[in-house]
């Protein structure tokens, strides 16, 4: 093989260990948890049957390529648990130096485009990017329901916990972000979400 192929080849088998990366949520089932690649698969069939919901005109190439590298730099950093108040601290910085070992396996051109990616979902400045968060922020949500309540009930996540996370939502898909408000609401109904002074059912 000539470098080139062999540095890409390098950089797919990488990935692989992204399988291993589990996240907080489980599946829908509830039969064990999610892993990273898992999450960044169901995310790109999500950006195409998704699509007609974005905020404004999409690239829907360059999203479906953003959600399958946005979380490769959990191989070297891990999942953050979105509602880790220490590990976020921190978050930023072990995910930096992943991005430079990882994306540096790729040769020079692919490299740029490749951290560039991951760069604009981070930075979510773009249309592109804005609705590749949403569908991040909008896929552990419909888990932790299909779960009844999954990591929520786990680690006692408030509503206002929930509301936060989801604001992302409604910035790349105001039409995603109106339905979460009803999933919402009937997820506190059924005593999903925790809830000040409200008992779960």
């Amino acid at each position: 093989m000539n470098e080139r192929l062999e540095q890409q080849v390098r950089f797919t088998m990488e990935l692989d260990k992204l399988k291993l990366v589990l996240r907080r949520n489980t599946l829908g089932d509830s039969s064990r948890f999610e892993n990273s690649a898992e999450h960044s698969w169901h995310l790109a069939v999500m950006a195409a049957i998704l699509v007609e919901y974005a905020n404004g005109p999409i690239d829907l190439g360059r999203v479906i390529q953003m959600v399958l590298v946005h979380d490769i730099v959990e191989i070297d950093a891990g999942d953050t648990f979105a509602y880790d108040e220490v590990g976020i601290l921190d978050q930023a910085a072990r995910e930096s130096l992943a991005a430079d070992r990882l994306f540096a396996l790729l040769p020079p051109d692919q490299t740029i485009l490749i951290r560039g990616l991951w760069e604009e979902f981070e930075a979510r400045d773009t249309e592109d990017a804005r609705f590749a968060v949403a569908l991040d922020r909008f896929q552990p949500l419909l888990q932790n329901i299909a779960a009844a309540g999954g990591s929520w009930r786990a680690h006692a996540v408030s509503l206002e916990m929930v509301r936060a996370r989801c604001v992302a939502i409604g910035e790349g898909s105001a039409a995603l972000g109106a339905y979460v408000e009803t999933l919402i609401a009937d997820a506190v109904s059924r005593g999903m979400i925790a809830v000040p002074g409200i008992a779960a059912p």
